[in-house]
C-alpha cells in the first residue's frame, strides 16, 4: 500500500482494516514525499491503534525534515505525545520513500529507495507472525504463542510509559536541539540521576536516593509514582506525583533536562505535569548559555572580559555562550577569575580535599582541560570542571568561590585586577536593572494617571 506526502504537515489514517491493533507477516506500507527538500515538512501514516478511551496509542510511519534532510522512522504516539521513536539514537535519512515491512521470516525493516536498509528489529528466523500494538504503549513482535520475541520497551528513548520497568544500568536520553550535548536520566544500584554529558565529560545534576542505603534492581512506573525495588522485588522508594489522577508516562525533556511526572487532564484534553525534579529555572542545567550566570530574577549575566583585539567586551572568542567551552590548552598565558557567591548545580566533578583556595586556583590554572573551580572555605575542597556552564548565584556568605579560567591581560598590561573589571554583567548587576526598570515603569504609570485624571477635571469643568 503506498500513501503520498505533499504537504507540510500531514496525518493519515490507513484504512481501518489496516489501522487496528496488529499487523501480519508480508504486509509492506510505504510513503512517497516530495524530492524537494521542505522545512518543517512533518508526514505521518498511522499504522495500528488501541482501543482504549482517548487519548490511545497509535504506531505511525513518519517522515520528517531535519537539518536539510528527510527522515524515516516508526514511532508510536499517546494522543499527539510521541513516546518512543526508531529514530531517536540514529537518523535513517532517504529521499523519495519511507517503507516499513515485516517480512515473511519474521523481521520488520526500514526501507529507502532501491530496498536500503535504514533500521530493523532483526528478528528473521525467530517465528514472528504479527506487530502488535499493546494498551501499554509497547509495541512488540510475536509468534504463534503469542510469545514477544522483540519489543520496544526494551529499547528506551525520553519517555517511560506506565507499567514499563528500566533495569538497573539502563537511561532514558534526551538531545537538545542545535547542541552536542545530551540528558540522561539513569538508573543506579545506590541512586536515579539526572546527568548532562558532553563528549567523554558527565556531570549529573538531580539524584533520589533510596533510604539506609538500599540498593535498586529495578525502577516501574506505577499509577502514582515511579518505584524502586530491591533484588528481592522488594518496594523501597518511590518518586510520587502531587496528583490523584493516574500517570500515563515519565519524561526527560530534551530542552531543559528536567524529569517529569505527566498525567491526563480531560477537562483541559491535554498533558500535565504532576511533579518535576527540579522547579527553579536556576537548577537546570542549561539554563543559561557557557560562561553565563543564572541570577536570583532567573535571569543570566554573562562572565565578560577583554581579549586581545576582542572590541566588543563579549567574553570568550567574543561571545557568551558559542557552544561548551573546555579548557585552554597551548600557547596562551591564562589567570584564574575569582566570583564570590557564585556556585554550580554540576555534581561528581573530581575534586580535592583540604586544600587552600590558592592550592586550587593553582591546580586548575596547571590543568589545560580544566575551565573552572569550584572552591568551598568552609570544608577546604576544591572540585575542577572542564566546562562553564550550570553556574548560580547564591547568597552571600556560602564560603563558595567560582573560579574560571581566562586569558590573561586585556589590551596592554593589565593586572589581575584589570582583568575583573572587565567583567561587566556580573551577578546582581541584572537583578538592579530589572529593579529600576520595574520603579521607572510604576513612575510612569502614575504620572500617566496624574495626567489622566487632570484631564478629566478640566473637561469636567
Amino acid at each position: 500500500m503506498k500513501l503520498y506526502l505533499y504537504s507540510t504537515i500531514l496525518v493519515l489514517l490507513i484504512s481501518r482494516g489496516c489501522s487496528d491493533s496488529s499487523i501480519n507477516v508480508s504486509r509492506r506500507f510505504s510513503l512517497e514525499f516530495p524530492m524537494d527538500y521542505i522545512n518543517g515538512f512533518n508526514g505521518r501514516a498511522f499504522l495500528l491503534e488501541t482501543d482504549q478511551m482517548l487519548p490511545n496509542f497509535r504506531a505511525a510511519l513518519s517522515v520528517e525534515a531535519i537539518n536539510g534532510k528527510y527522515s524515516c522512522s516508526l514511532n508510536v504516539f499517546l494522543g499527539d505525545v510521541k513516546v518512543w521513536n526508531s529514530g531517536h539514537y540514529s537518523q535513517f535519512y532517504t529521499s523519495d520513500i519511507c517503507e516499513v515491512e515485516l517480512t515473511q521470516d519474521g523481521d520488520l525493516q526500514l526501507r529507502g529507495p532501491e530496498g536500503k536498509i535504514g533500521w530493523r528489529t532483526g528478528t528473521s528466523g525467530q517465528g514472528v507472525k504479527r506487530l502488535q500494538l499493546l494498551g501499554t504503549g509497547n509495541l512488540v513482535l510475536v509468534d504463534a504463542l503469542n510469545q514477544i520475541k522483540w519489543q520496544s520497551f526494551n529499547f528506551p528513548t525520553d519517555v517511560m510509559l506506565w507499567g514499563q520497568k528500566l533495569d538497573v544500568a539502563t537511561w532514558l536520553t534526551s538531545f537538545p536541539s542545535n547542541s552536542n550535548t545530551s540528558y540522561t536520566f539513569e538508573i543506579q544500584h545506590n541512586r536515579v540521576a539526572l546527568y548532562l554529558n558532553s563528549g567523554d565529560l558527565k556531570y549529573s545534576y538531580w539524584e533520589f536516593k533510596p533510604s539506609k542505603n538500599r540498593n535498586i534492581t529495578f525502577a516501574k512506573l506505577g499509577s502514582k509514582g515511579l518505584v524502586l525495588f530491591s533484588e528481592k522485588h522488594k518496594k523501597i522508594a518511590q518518586i510520587s506525583s502531587y496528583r490523584a489522577q493516574p500517570l500515563r508516562f515519565l519524561a526527560l525533556g530534551n530542552q531543559t533536562g528536567n524529569l517529569g511526572l505527566y498525567f491526563y487532564s480531560p477537562e483541559k484534553g491535554q498533558f500535565e505535569a504532576s511533579f518535576q525534579a527540579l522547579n527553579r529555572t536556576c537548577d537546570l542545567p542549561l539554563a543559561c548559555k557557557p560562561y553565563g550566570i543564572c541570577t536570583f530574577t532567573n535571569t543570566c549575566s554573562c562572565i565578560r572580559f577583554l581579549t586581545k583585539g576582542d572590541q566588543n567586551h563579549d567574553g570568550i572568542s567574543s561571545g557568551c555562550g558559542k557552544g561548551i567551552s573546555r579548557g585552554f590548552c597551548g600557547t596562551t598565558q591564562m589567570e584564574m577569575l575569582e566570583l564570590n557567591g557564585v556556585s554550580s548545580i554540576l555534581r561528581d566533578a573530581p575534586g580535592k580535599a583540604n586544600i587552600s583556595k590558592q592550592e586550587c586556583s593553582n591546580s586548575c590554572l596547571n590543568d589545560c582541560k580544566c575551565a573552572a573551580a569550584l572552591y568551598s572555605s568552609f570544608v577546604q575542597e576544591c572540585y575542577f570542571y572542564r566546562m562553564v556552564v550550570g553556574v548560580k548565584q547564591v547568597e552571600e556568605g556560602s564560603g563558595l568561590s567560582y573560579l574560571v579560567k581566562v586569558p590573561k591581560g586585556s589590551h596592554g598590561n593589565p593586572s589581575k585586577n584589570s582583568v575583573k573589571q572587565w567583567v561587566l554583567v556580573l551577578v546582581g548587576v541584572v537583578d538592579g536593572l530589572i529593579i529600576l526598570f520595574v520603579l521607572g515603569g510604576i513612575a510612569s504609570y502614575y504620572l500617566i494617571q496624574r495626567r489622566n485624571n487632570s484631564s478629566s477635571l478640566t473637561d469636567n469643568t
